[in-house]
């Protein structure tokens, strides 16, 4: 087989990468540092100067990681049940998991205000209960966002956990229990070390599709509780101010690669050790 034909593969693919998003990205963000006054990175500076802008900026930071730390913590048993059960039952649940995501993400946000909002599901039972003598402002909130962030990207972890969790050896647990480990401490000894790959892809998907999502930030925080991605439409969309707009996603594009390094060394600390001990 000719070896240049794995390149003449991936080249239309490359293409259309470098002229439809490298090149436009480009464009937009050289001019924020690249000046008349020379190479300069006053545009950043004065970012992160602005207790408004630094404000919108950790909560973006701290709902990411909150939700991706919920998505892991859910998403990690539900997947090893997923991957434990019949084929039959792994492809039903497999499509229960999958069935969010084919609905548009305005739609379940949507779905979201009438559970979170001041007449909604959880108000008016709290209610009807005696347990509250007004409604809780629960819309407009960091917990909304987090809540419907949670149900918008738990899916894609649990995906990719059942992945890595189905090539787990069901030898290995047994194993471990007959060498006396309980379940707990065959699925903590075993499982989780084993799952880690997947947890990290898991993690980043989650991660930056947090960062960088619009419509559940925008519906179910609207500007009380502004997002990044929701202050960056704000900027270009509203205000006309496209350099600014330019200094916040390239700013988001640096938060992603520091997360995606990160989480990489991570994952080569803990596969030297598990190598180290074994």
């Amino acid at each position: 087989m000719n070896k240049n034909v794995p390149y003449f593969i991936v080249a239309p693919g490359m293409i259309l990468l470098l002229f439809f998003l490298m090149i436009p990205l480009a464009t937009s963000i050289l001019p924020t540092i690249f000046t008349d006054q020379g190479v300069t990175l006053s545009n950043y500076l004065d970012f992160f100067k602005d207790e408004y802008n630094l404000s919108i900026f950790w909560r973006t930071i701290r709902v990411s990681l909150i939700v991706t730390f919920i998505s892991i913590l859910l998403g990690i048993p539900t997947a090893y049940y997923i991957a434990g059960v019949s084929k039959k039952w792994r492809g039903i649940l497999m499509a229960m998991t999958l069935f969010p995501l084919l609905t548009n993400s305005v739609i379940r946000s949507f779905a979201w205000i009438n559970i979170l909002g001041k007449t909604g599901v959880i108000n008016t039972l709290l209610l009807k209960t005696g347990l509250i003598a007004q409604p809780l402002n629960l819309l407009y909130t960091e917990f909304a966002i987090i809540i419907g962030s949670v149900y918008l990207f738990l899916p894609t972890m649990i995906m990719t956990l059942v992945g890595v969790m189905e090539n787990i050896e069901g030898e290995m647990l047994e194993a471990a229990e007959t060498l006396g480990a309980s379940p707990f401490t065959a699925f903590r000894k075993v499982v989780l070390p084993l799952s880690i790959p997947g947890t990290i892809v898991g993690s980043i998907l989650v991660f930056t599709g947090t960062l960088t999502a619009y419509t559940t930030p925008q519906l179910l925080g609207g500007n009380q509780k502004m997002m990044m991605s929701t202050f960056l439409y704000q900027k270009a969309n509203t205000l006309g101010d496209w350099k600014a707009a330019s200094v916040l996603a390239l700013i988001m594009i640096v938060v992603t690669l520091i997360v995606m390094k990160g989480l990489d060394v991570v994952a080569k600390k803990v596969d030297r050790r598990e190598a180290n001990n074994a």
